[in-house]
């Protein structure tokens, strides 16, 4: 068993990531090549060694490796450095839990989809939390191969703790392989990923189609439309101001940048593993009844149809 010492806010020289998806390896190979120590810990398995993995990272114009540790939570008595979660949201009170005893000082990256992922952490008192926003794509390319592509720098903005500490946060992910920059407005940017994820989420692995749709097709993207004007409407209850436009604007650049890729939650159906929806489109319609019963039908419906689409592939 590890131990650790106390973090440091000033200066952190060690990051955790948990999940071992294809975001967690492309970040791990990242600062691995920068001289970062970094390790891996999977997020729903214990176990009690560790291993050393080389992971290959495609990003289009260069072939990246690294050898990265891999191990878990219960490796360590208590974690000391940067924890950055790029699990599935729908497994954070579970890994919340295991934290707590080990790390509610450290400061914590939520590099996830969906609305108020971050809740049960501040629910049990976690002192420092920030949320950043992906800026980027990655799909599996074989065993420890992920194909990823940055779209622009991910924005980090404070949840909860010191401006310092997102400061010395963005400083110590960033590099020009998958680079981070610090955004005093967070929340603008969690409800525009979150209203766009909203459609494509939903959408996409309804009618078995890649991302490209919505550019291709105008009936497919007046439904998502649909989608967005709900959202809209919460968000501007919840206080953030965005157009129609701009979220439009958005999903359409993501459209003609991922044509022929499939969205994540389709992949999750695809592959009989639990999917975000419930941090999506779910949560908007729960956001919507404790605001006052807002009407969200299309969103609330779409979700419920992904809810059962997962459940009945996971049962066969």
């Amino acid at each position: 068993m590890q131990v650790e010492k106390g973090v440091d806010a000033a200066a952190i020289d060690k990051t955790y990531i948990i999940g071992n998806g294809v975001i967690a390896k492309a970040l791990a190979v990242a600062l691995a090549r920068n001289g970062r120590s970094v390790t891996i810990l999977r997020g729903s398995v214990d176990s009690p060694g560790t291993s050393h993995e080389l992971i290959e990272v495609d990003t289009g114009g260069e072939l990246l490796s690294a050898r990265i540790e891999i191990g878990s939570i219960s490796n360590y008595e208590t974690l000391s450095g940067l924890i950055v979660l790029t699990n599935k949201s729908f497994g954070n009170q579970q890994i919340a839990q295991k934290l707590y005893p080990k790390a509610k000082h450290a400061p914590i990256v939520f590099l996830q989809n969906g609305l108020h992922v971050e809740s049960c952490f501040s629910d049990m008192g976690f002192e420092r939390l920030y949320r950043c926003v992906l800026m980027a794509t990655s799909q599996e390319a074989g065993e420890n191969k992920v194909r990823f592509r940055l779209v622009t720098a991910s924005p980090i903005g404070i949840i909860a703790g010191p401006e310092d500490m997102l400061a010395s946060i963005v400083a110590r992910l960033n590099t020009n392989i998958f680079s981070f920059r610090p955004e005093p407005d967070i929340q603008s940017f969690i409800w525009k990923k979150v209203i766009s994820n909203c459609v494509f989420n939903s959408i996409c692995p309804l009618l078995e189609v890649d991302n490209g749709v919505f550019r291709r097709n105008a009936a497919v993207l007046d439904v998502g439309k649909q989608v967005i004007r709900e959202c809209l409407a919460v968000a501007r209850e919840s206080g953030i101001g965005l157009t129609e436009d701009e979220i439009v604007q958005n999903i359409l650049s993501i459209s003609e940048m991922s044509d022929g890729q499939k969205i994540s939650t389709y992949q999750d159906i695809l592959n009989k593993r639990e999917t975000e929806i419930d941090s999506l489109n779910l949560e908007i319609s729960r956001l919507a009844q404790r605001l006052g019963n807002l009407p969200v039908p299309t969103t609330s419906l779409l979700g419920e149809l992904i809810k059962l689409k997962s459940n009945i592939r996971q049962a066969h």
